[in-house]
């Protein structure tokens, strides 16, 4: 039983349930489906769905997440962040039919499900983080421009035919020095953008639903449609979401395969990062492994029951969490009042302008966008924010999948580059500074004759194990004094591969044949027993292994007679 509560929290949170938390917990969820259900909307549409499919991606994976969600209170649904990718996809495939691209996108969010859950058993929560913060704000930026250059064609009331986002932002211009614009449909859109931005600071005012709503009733009341052409949404489908497998043809299969992926890195990374957020804030913990099996869970479900790829909402969430929700029972009742409203009214949203929809992913896209962190790392890293905006560049130029690829082939370089060329230095004596210190930073630090103490910043493999040998006969060479030792301050090094070893044994070799000792102080265990296993600790001796640098200079002293006197000695007399 244990067992399944570890993968079903729901199920702990149920039998840990109390009563005083119920009415919140009800209330919460209410004011919360007053958001829910414009939002939903809107993230379908903007992803090239009829508009019911994105309360279908609503109402499943809030039932999923609250089952196999370890947060209490995470919101999950269509997202603004996933829009752009899901509109990547959808568009060029479906030739404009509806249900075609209602089955690519499922697809795209039963790979994207699978995905996580894979990766949370297999207990790969962390790979996220491999992903830079200045990568991360690059793509995340450039998903935001292109989701809200998607919506300038419905906000300014006309349509377009454009792929790419420099081509759209180039034929919405044109479109409109032709006079295209419908300013009716412009000035709803404009107002309810306004309203959305201006209430967002009143965490417990519905913003969005106060905007759509007035947006709504200005269209019915005024007959805008009739008089100005201004586009609406028109009639619901009547129902639940059922169950159906969406199936695609062989020809779509790869790059439903490739937005999928990217739907579950670019989902887990924002959810893992909300999660961590208010887990921290309420005190408890959180496991990424089943959050990500949790949202592979809900995108596997959403999926299957007429939905497409959602996330986490770090506007929904915080919603939830003004209007006092306790547990993923808030989810739930929101969930139900959406059923409730396709069951009863599925009409009553009939007249919501398009422009009033593509003014809430505006709004969202404008959220997504980070400028005041970027500051910070430009006046604190230049080449990191340059990093940021050419993965930036890169998903506004090539799309936002070939973007995110080359955000991921970034981070990989980057990555590798740090561990690659990693930082060495020579280690002196500082006088008034106890221990050994960069001569680089210190330059008047004294080096003790005939010993050179070389630190390595880095675990040792057989990417930079050449390196590693270069730098330290580099050293050797720029020794003031003739070389007899050469130690290695190894502290740094937590790992060494076979090529490291094999670089080791002939370092060793070299350092021999001049008459050099190649020693070790601060080695870690772990890394020692590996030598061991490569048979350097008995090609070096067990004798050339050292607890401290400290300990390695006093050896060093022991076996050879040169003038030195440390300044702490100086200072004892």
């Amino acid at each position: 039983m244990k067992h399944w509560i570890r993968w079903l929290p729901g199920l702990d949170t149920l039998r840990r349930y109390e009563a005083a938390w119920l009415r919140h917990d009800i209330l919460a969820g209410l004011a919360l489906s007053a958001m829910l259900v414009p939002v939903g909307i809107a993230y379908a549409e903007a992803s090239g769905l009829p508009g019911i499919y994105g309360l279908y991606a609503t109402i499943i994976p809030l039932f999923a997440y609250a089952l196999f969600g370890p947060s209490r209170i995470l919101v999950l649904g269509p997202d603004s962040a996933l829009v752009a990718i899901i509109l990547g996809v959808v568009v060029p495939l479906s030739g404009g039919d509806p249900v075609r691209a209602a089955a690519l996108a499922g697809m795209m969010a039963i790979v994207s499900g699978a995905v996580c859950i894979l990766a949370g058993i297999a207990r790969l929560g962390f790979v996220t983080e491999l992903l830079s913060k200045p990568i991360r704000y690059g793509y995340m930026n450039g998903i935001a421009l292109t989701a809200l250059i998607s919506q300038l064609p419905k906000l300014f009331g006309f349509s377009i035919e454009s792929e790419g986002s420099l081509r759209s932002l180039w034929a919405v211009a044109g479109a409109f020095l032709e006079g295209k614009t419908n300013w009716v449909a412009f000035g709803i859109g404009l107002g309810t953008l306004t309203a959305i931005l201006l209430l967002q600071k009143y965490k417990r005012l519905p913003g969005i639903l106060i905007a759509v709503v007035g947006a709504t009733a200005a269209v019915a009341a005024l007959d805008l449609t009739a008089r100005y052409s201004v586009a609406v949404l028109g009639p619901l489908a009547q129902g639940l979401p059922g169950f159906a497998v969406p199936w695609i043809g062989p020809a779509d299969i790869v790059p439903v395969l490739i937005g999928g992926c990217a739907i579950a890195m670019v989902s887990f990374a924002d959810t893992s990062v909300l999660s961590r957020a208010y887990a921290a804030r309420l005190g408890v913990h959180v496991d990424p492994n089943q959050e990500m099996v949790a949202l592979g869970a809900a995108n596997l479900a959403t999926g299957l029951f007429q939905g497409f790829p959602i996330s986490s909402s770090s506007s929904r969430t915080p919603v939830a969490e003004a209007a006092g929700a306790h547990t993923q029972l808030t989810c739930i009742v929101g969930a139900l009042a959406i059923a409730f409203l396709l069951l009863v009214a599925p009409n009553l949203l009939q007249y919501l302008p398009n422009a009033a929809l593509a003014a809430v992913v505006i709004a969202a896209a404008i959220s997504l966008i980070e400028v005041t962190d970027l500051k910070r790392i430009y006046r604190i890293q230049p080449w990191e924010f340059w990093l940021s905006i050419f993965c930036f560049a890169g998903v506004v130029a090539l799309g936002v999948i070939p973007g995110i690829g080359l955000a991921i082939a970034i981070a990989i370089a980057e990555f590798l580059w740090d561990a690659w060329r990693p930082h060495s230095a020579v280690l002196g004596r500082a006088d008034g500074v106890k221990g050994y210190h960069d001569i680089t930073r210190y330059p008047d630090a004294r080096q003790i004759p005939g010993l050179v103490l070389f630190r390595w910043d880095a675990p040792l493999f057989f990417a930079n194990a050449e390196f590693f040998k270069e730098r330290a006969l580099d050293a050797v060479a720029k020794s003031p004094t003739p070389v007899r030792w050469l130690v290695v301050a190894a502290e740094p090094v937590t790992g060494v591969d076979v090529t490291a070893g094999d670089t080791l044994a002939v370092l060793d070799e070299t350092l021999h044949a001049q008459g050099i000792e190649l020693c070790f102080a601060e080695l870690k265990d772990p890394v020692k027993d590996k030598l061991k296993k490569f048979g350097l600790l008995a090609q070096l001796g067990e004798n050339c292994f050292f607890p401290t640098v400290g300990a390695a200079v006093s050896g060093y002293l022991e076996v050879h007679d040169v003038e030195w006197e440390d300044w702490e000695d100086r200072a004892k007399r």
